[in-house]
């Protein structure tokens, strides 16, 4: 069982018609008065909690979310169990309202996200003690309730993966460091892992002493894969068409994930990312894709070239 922690949020996603920097004066950057005029606007389930864990669903990995969501949480809770994923585990607090992440995009898929904590700040009460985890994913959360699972995870001997993420700004440098010390994967973009590394500060040779893999994500030009003397480049799947950019990150560790625990080979885990991630972005929202575990299979082979077995 993966079990995965984090945030459990609505996403209230606007697309905008025009490039950011096209607005923003660098020589006016410390007094920023900005109002974007956004064509669309949709709310979708999501949150890291939930997008990985419903992606890993469809891939028939067995799944459960340990956080906390509002009392407005209901249809979202049903729409995740009818996917596959284990419930139980998600704390209700009725006098708050659920996350809320609003996520403005433009033509250049560059993002700007506020995002509202609600029931979330609730997280660092919960406990991974005496749940029957195999595996444990740790996604950008409350800060305290990361620091905590971390530790955990590594008291109870179980195999996590380190996302800081967005709340890379949040975490101390002192709890940077004690997440990752002994964390099983490590994964970023190609700026957090910077950003990461000059903070600590850790050389990339240093990091890879902490972990035992660090995945680089790098957009649309793959992902960078490091573990012991492995560096394994890959490819990005082709998609029918980009229609929304977010969530294909979460939907990318999921991917990997599945492959993972499979104990499949590290550059076929990519892959599965990649071919996840394909599905994430050719839908508007970050849990509005579908597919069947073979219809996954066969866009695996369609790109890799590959058999690929998930039976």
């Amino acid at each position: 069982m993966i079990t995965v922690t984090g945030s459990l949020a609505f996403d209230h996603i606007m697309d905008f018609p025009g490039k950011f920097s096209d607005h923003i004066m660098p020589d006016k950057i410390h007094q920023i008065n900005l109002s974007f005029l956004v064509n669309d606007l949709k709310k979708q389930p999501g949150g890291t909690a939930g997008n990985i864990a419903y992606t890993l669903a469809l891939l028939n990995s067995p799944v459960s979310i340990l956080g906390s969501a509002g009392s407005d949480f209901s249809d979202y809770g049903e729409f995740l169990k009818n996917a596959g994923v284990d419930t139980s585990h998600i704390k209700i607090i009725e006098d708050k309202f659920s996350s809320s992440a609003f996520i403005m995009t433009d033509l250049k898929d560059n993002q700007i996200t506020g995002f509202y904590p609600g029931a979330m700040s609730d997280n660092s009460t919960l406990s991974l003690k005496g749940l029957n985890s195999d595996f444990v994913v740790i996604s950008p959360n409350d800060p305290k309730a990361m620091v905590k699972f971390a530790q955990e995870a590594k008291e109870l001997g179980i195999d996590h993966m380190v996302d800081p993420g967005m709340q890379l700004p949040a975490l101390e440098d002192q709890d940077l460091k004690d997440m990752i010390n002994g964390a099983t994967i490590l994964i970023g973009n190609d700026y957090e892992i910077a950003l990461l590394k000059q903070r600590l500060p850790l050389d990339e040779g240093q990091l890879l002493k902490q972990v035992k893999v660090l995945i680089t994500t790098l957009g649309e030009k793959g992902s960078i894969i490091q573990a012991n003397d492995k560096h394994i480049q890959v490819g990005v799947a082709k998609t029918t068409s980009v229609v929304d950019p977010t969530g294909a990150g979460d939907a990318y560790r999921a991917g990997f994930l599945a492959g993972f625990i499979k104990n499949l080979d590290l550059k076929v885990c990519g892959q599965m990312g990649s071919t996840a991630a394909c599905y994430a972005v050719e839908k508007y929202g970050t849990t509005s894709h579908t597919f069947t575990v073979e219809e996954f299979c066969e866009r695996y082979k369609q790109n890799f070239g590959e058999e690929l077995q998930l039976a």
